[in-house]
């Protein structure tokens, strides 16, 4: 799980263009810190790597100021393609009888090294653009709901952002997964 150097190389100057090309998203950020710190952490950078493999366009969208942690966010239009058709966790998975997909998003994330969006996370990439217009993105599902056979996705149409509901072992063509990764 490490990058070449090349492959390292390539990536930074990636995420530096989409970095320059996206300024709304982390205004007043610095990509020379961020670098150094990615720099310094190659499991993080495998782990963007993993989410740029599987169609997730990774941005920074945010740092915490208490932390200094620099928060990157899968920021493709839709719901990255590399990361569709699962259902939400492994128990959904293991619960299908037939015509299983071939991973759950929890699992497939968690190989990854991110953590998919909460509902507030999710709501405020929306506030950054629009996506998952012709999509949908399975979201972190509060226990309770998970408990019940439940586990919540999001979207956005008719210039809103909805988030529903749908059994856990669910999936479609157009739902995947949208992650975060924290440097």
């Amino acid at each position: 799980m490490k990058l070449s150097a090349k492959q390292r190389d390539e990536l930074l100057t990636l995420l530096k263009i989409r970095f320059e090309k996206n300024m709304k998203r982390h205004h007043g950020l610095d990509w020379s810190t961020i670098q150094t710190k990615l720099e310094s952490q190659s499991d993080k950078l495998w782990s963007l790597a993993e989410m740029e493999r599987t169609g997730g366009e990774p941005d920074v969208t945010g740092v915490d100021n208490k932390s200094g942690e620099y928060t990157f966010t899968d920021c493709s239009p839709e719901s990255p393609e590399g990361r569709r058709s699962l259902c939400y966790d492994q128990a959904a998975l293991d619960s299908r009888k037939a015509n299983k997909p071939a991973d759950s998003a929890m699992s497939m994330a968690a190989a990854m090294g991110i953590t998919l969006l909460t509902e507030d996370e999710y709501r405020a990439l929306q506030k950054l653009g629009k996506f998952d217009q012709k999509t949908s993105s399975w979201l972190l599902t509060p226990p309770d709901i998970r408990e019940r056979g439940g586990a919540i996705f999001g979207d956005y149409r008719y210039g809103h952002v909805f988030i529903y509901h749908n059994g856990a072992e669910s999936y479609y063509a157009a739902r995947g997964f949208r992650g975060s990764l924290r440097v």
